[in-house]
């Protein structure tokens, strides 16, 4: 089937604009994605943990997770490709075609369920919610849909030029995405990048409650810091006209990582005290304890051993059962070494590495190293 779609001057600039502002979306998605594979997978994998269709569920689909995310970003690469060089044309345009009608679906059906809160789009570059990521899918729908009915408009056949830019393509992002399963992402887009603060250390800064009140008549909302509030109840008249809503508190010394905790084996959570210590703090993660090898637990031991031969108190943040971990630390060698613990998806916000490590001093995030890359850790000069 093919739309007839007269060839004019105009037709056909519309065309190259569209495949342009289409081909560098898909280019720029399938980047921030290709950076980091691991947290592809991760949001595929919730996809498959959450939907089930017509009560068919989709775990066992969850071991192919990694392997799904670099076919999506081979994929979304070589529609950007196409898009922009205009190699393959007609082909591009169906892939393009199937792509957006599967991924306007997809989050339409997030946007109406909310059962995956963020589609992981943009990666962790860009966070959109379900709406926004449907209504963005609606926006490149159109151009789509262009390019699509003006596939043929002149259309000419350079097979060779065209396998060429293709195959380019797809090793191009392969070795890529490859490079980021088997390193840190390059670029981190997370809370845990280096050179962040994440605790603010100025101990001036107070704790504040705020208290959100509704006018009873209008149904208007207002938030008051608790000490207005005190003034405002003063008068009858207010404290008749509104009632209370919600309330909250800010906190300036939280860590700047949603739910990130580090629980000793009474569950004290010990995370403020080590991630804001004025000394250093090297912390290896470790989100996957039975999947440690023995290239991890040999880095575990240098960092062990480099942490006490430089005053550095090292603990280790791990998910897993403490007999589980009682069993590691045997096995590791290290009795000295203190074990928190913390949810398995915070620590693989912290690193995607397993097991991976983290220097930081008064809050701040010093350097971060994959177990194959801990020994560069000694390159650091330390004050």
């Amino acid at each position: 089937m093919s739309c007839k779609v007269k060839d004019t001057n105009l037709n056909w600039t519309l065309n190259v604009i569209a495949r342009i502002v289409v081909g560098l979306v898909f280019l720029f998605s399938s980047f921030v994605k290709g950076v980091d594979p691991l947290g592809t997978s991760y949001k595929i994998t919730e996809y498959l943990t959450t939907w089930t269709f017509l009560g068919i569920s989709f775990d066992w689909l969850v071991p192919m997770a990694t392997l799904m995310a670099m076919f999506l970003i081979v994929a979304e690469f070589l529609v950007g490709v196409l898009m922009i060089t205009g190699a393959f044309r007609k082909f591009g345009a169906w892939l393009l075609l199937l792509m957006m009608v599967f991924f306007t679906f997809t989050t339409l059906f997030d946007a109406i369920t909310n059962e995956v809160t963020d589609c992981g789009c943009f990666g962790d570059a860009i966070k959109l919610t379900n709406w926004q990521t449907f209504w963005k899918n609606i926006a490149l729908d159109v151009p789509t849909v262009w390019i699509f009915m003006t596939r043929d408009l002149r259309y000419r056949r350079r097979f060779e030029r065209d396998m060429l830019i293709s195959i380019f393509a797809v090793v191009a992002m392969v070795i890529f995405g490859l490079f980021n399963v088997y390193n840190e992402p390059c670029i981190d887009f997370r809370a845990w990048k280096v050179g962040n603060q994440m605790i603010d250390m100025d101990e001036s800064l107070q704790v504040k409650s705020y208290v959100t009140y509704r006018n009873k008549t209008t149904g208007e909302t207002d938030e008051f810091l608790s000490e207005e509030l005190v003034k405002k109840m003063e008068d009858p008249a207010w404290e008749e006209a509104w009632e209370w809503e919600s309330s909250r508190v800010v906190d300036p010394h939280e860590i700047r990582a949603a739910g990130f905790s580090m629980l000793d084996y009474e569950m004290n959570d010990h995370a403020k005290e080590l991630i804001g210590s004025e000394d250093y703090v090297l912390i290896a993660t470790i989100h996957h304890l039975d999947k440690v090898n023995e290239q991890g637990v040999s880095s575990l031991r240098w960092a062990a051993e480099y942490a006490k031969e430089n005053n550095i108190q090292m603990v280790v943040l791990v998910s897993a059962l403490p007999e589980e971990i009682d069993s590691f630390r045997e096995t590791l060698g290290a009795d000295e070494l203190e074990f928190y613990f913390a949810d398995a998806t915070a620590i693989e916000t912290m690193m995607r590495s397993n097991p991976g490590f983290v220097l930081m001093k008064a809050g701040k995030v010093l350097g971060k190293w994959h177990h194959r890359r801990v020994r560069n850790m000694s390159d650091m000069v330390l004050d």
